[in-house]
C-alpha cells in the first residue's frame, strides 16, 4: 500500500480489526520508508456497478462520493462518524445486491434520502436542498413543512 504521505511503496500491516458494523477491515499500516502511521480499510465488493447519470452518462459506483454528500449534509449536526458508515455501507449493500449492472443516479440519490431523512431532519433538508436544486426560499418552506407533517405523524 502506498503511503499517503511520502508516496513510498511499501507499508506494514501493524494492527488489523473488523469495524463495528463488520462490514469491514480497518489495517493500522506503517511506512517502510518514513515510517509514519495510517489507516486503510478494506471492504467487500461484490460486483461493478455502472451509475447512469442524466445524460445517459455513465460512471463506476463511488462509495467515496456518497460519503461526502452525506457527511457534507450532516456537518454541524453531532451525528456520529459510525452511523454515516452504516447508511453508506447500507446504501453499497442495496446497490450491489441489486442484481443489476446498472442503477439510475436518481434511484441512489432516493436512497441517500430516505436515509438522512431518519437519521437527521437538518441533514436531509441540506441534501434535498441540493439534491432537488432548491432555487426559492419558498421551496425550503414547502418542504419543510411536508418534513414536519412526517415529524408531527410519527409522534402520534
Amino acid at each position: 500500500m502506498r503511503c499517503p504521505y511520502c508516496a513510498h511503496d511499501d507499508s506494514q500491516v501493524k494492527d488489523s480489526r473488523p469495524t463495528e458494523d463488520n462490514t469491514a477491515i480497518r489495517r493500522r499500516r506503517q511506512c517502510e520508508g518514513c515510517g509514519a502511521r495510517f489507516t486503510t480499510f478494506e471492504r467487500v465488493q461484490l460486483r461493478d456497478v455502472t451509475i447512469v447519470k442524466s445524460g445517459d452518462r455513465r460512471e463506476a459506483f463511488d462509495r467515496a462520493k456518497i460519503e461526502q454528500s452525506v457527511a457534507l449534509a450532516c456537518r454541524k449536526r453531532g451525528v456520529e462518524q459510525e452511523r454515516i458508515d452504516q447508511l453508506v455501507s447500507g446504501i453499497q449493500r442495496q446497490v450491489e445486491t441489486a442484481g443489476q449492472g446498472e442503477i439510475a443516479s436518481s434511484r441512489i440519490g432516493e436512497m441517500v434520502m430516505e436515509g438522512l431523512r431518519q437519521l437527521d431532519s437538518v441533514a436531509y433538508i441540506r441534501f434535498a436542498s441540493v439534491y432537488r436544486d432548491f432555487s426559492e426560499a419558498s421551496d425550503f418552506e414547502e418542504f419543510a413543512s411536508s418534513v414536519q407533517e412526517v415529524g408531527a405523524d410519527g409522534d402520534k
